[in-house]
């Protein structure tokens, strides 16, 4: 089930990544072209990261763990943009889903691979 949901996550990260950058390119001369083309990349790059380690968690796991932290990052970012009024109201969505999405490529990756926290912080995925 973890496996499946990694893929399956993986793969809408590529073209969410290919709308960001579309988003980038049709608004051209938006002062956030350069961060929207980077961040879109990343997306895919990330993507194809995740539906390769879906392959084998067992050797992969740690690469699903980090892009966890990645996620929480976003909801990180967004929660603080919320105080100083600079959250839009799809953003809050975006706090549900990556806020969930990380917590369970954390703890998935942990209990698929019986590997503790700091093991998979360090790269490390056999028990």
């Amino acid at each position: 089930m973890f496996q499946k949901f990694v893929w399956i996550t993986g793969a809408l990260d590529v073209p969410i990544g290919l709308a960001t950058i579309a988003a980038a390119v049709f608004q051209p001369h938006d002062e956030h072209f350069a961060a929207l083309t980077t961040a879109g990349a990343f997306l895919i790059f990330a993507g194809a990261a995740l539906v390769w380690a879906a392959g084998d968690l067992e050797t992969r796991a740690p690469i699903v763990f980090w892009q966890g932290f990645v996620r929480l990052t976003a909801v990180v970012s967004i929660l603080y943009m919320v105080p100083a009024g600079l959250a839009e109201s799809w953003q809050y969505g975006v706090v549900a889903f990556d806020g969930i999405i990380g917590l369970v490529y954390i703890f998935g990756s942990m209990q698929s691979t019986g590997a503790g926290f700091f093991g998979l912080m360090r790269g490390k995925s056999a028990a």
